[in-house]
């Protein structure tokens, strides 16, 4: 079996509990190193489930004909903040523009059923958004999510985390919307292999994909019991910023957004307010695609690399500061060419 078949065949065993798969990587090191222990990854197979030694040969040629790629945790390609969460996808299928997992991305998320002025909001904040250089994250729903991904298409790229396998667009009257999305250069993202329909638990689990990959998540409409309170949970949850954007006082669908703004959520009316959140990446506050110009070692992290590859777990121990909140600022770091990342540590880029 070569490499592709046996991740496919790891990602077919775990579906149903693609963290468990998560967990074993990080220990092993890499998907090569965990390959090479059958005896490990077996004993952690969910009750009722057989091994999948050999995956359908069908899907192996349906993911390489579409241009679907598998990055496990632990491979170089593998988003870096997304790698901080103890829940980590072990697997990710991923179609399209894979760079943009590691590119800075602001969440996007609402009702279903959003009233016109919703749908207005989000349309007018995901362009705007994308336009200074941010991927908007979404996950292809109905309602926020759809005008989120149209919004952000008209100013820049996105990023749908789907629910289902890739074989399985949902809703399927978003077939068109996953192509537009493709060709304007965005992806498409699942820890779902194909042949997965959707179920009801896959949604709040991708939901934490959603938040996972971003530096903050936005709510701009939801009910008081929502799927969108959840990923706001989860976001703060994963130290990242939320923000809500206010309604009207009368509007069922404000109540959400008006109780997350009480718990602390930030509030949202112009771009700028998401902007000066993450002041650090200087050419998104700026609004230009250019690169930064060079920049004197003035920032505290750089100044405690040492020389060489830096790991995680060092830098975690010198700085003090939360895994997330470092994962920030490295990436802040890597996109100004900073640093680099090299295997799963950083270096100085001089």
């Amino acid at each position: 079996m070569d490499g592709q078949h046996a991740r496919l065949a790891l990602a077919l065993t775990f579906h149903t509990a693609s963290p468990v798969l998560g967990r074993l990587l990080r220990d092993a090191g890499s998907v090569e190193q965990l390959l090479q222990q059958p005896a490990v990854w077996r004993a952690q197979v969910p009750p009722g489930i057989r091994p999948a030694t050999s995956p359908p040969d069908h899907w192996h040629a349906w993911l390489a004909d579409d241009g679907w790629q598998l990055i496990a945790l632990g491979d170089p390609d593998y988003p870096p903040l997304l790698a901080t969460l103890s829940d980590a996808p072990g697997m990710l299928f991923v179609r399209g523009d894979a760079a943009l997992l590691r590119a800075p991305q602001i969440a996007m998320v609402g009702a279903r059923g959003a009233s016109p002025d919703g749908l207005r909001s989000a349309r007018h904040f995901a362009r705007a958004l994308a336009a200074t250089g941010l991927v908007i994250t979404s996950g292809l729903a109905l309602g926020i999510d759809a005008a989120a991904h149209e919004g952000a298409l008209a100013g820049g790229r996105t990023l749908a985390v789907m629910a289902t396998g890739g074989d399985r667009i949902y809703p399927a009257r978003h077939q068109a919307l996953a192509r537009r999305i493709l060709d304007g250069g965005g992806a498409l993202v699942t820890e779902y292999p194909p042949g997965v329909g959707p179920r009801k638990p896959h949604f709040p689990q991708r939901n934490r994909i959603i938040s996972g990959l971003s530096l903050g998540t936005i709510v701009v409409e939801a009910a008081l019991r929502s799927g969108s309170l959840i990923t706001a949970r989860l976001a703060a949850e994963q130290g990242r910023a939320v923000f809500a954007v206010p309604g009207a006082v009368h509007n069922p669908l404000s109540r959400g957004c008006h109780q997350l703004l009480r718990d602390g959520a930030l509030w949202l009316e112009s771009v700028d307010d998401v902007l000066a959140e993450f002041a650090q990446f200087a050419t998104l506050a700026a609004g230009v695609e250019a690169e930064a110009a060079p920049q004197a070692c003035t920032d505290p992290l750089l100044a405690l690399f040492a020389s060489g590859v830096n790991s995680l777990d060092d830098l975690i121990e010198r700085t003090g500061l939360e895994a997330a909140e470092l994962m920030r600022k490295l990436s802040a770091l890597e996109i100004e060419g900073r640093v680099m990342r090299l295997g799963t540590g950083y270096a100085r880029a001089e």
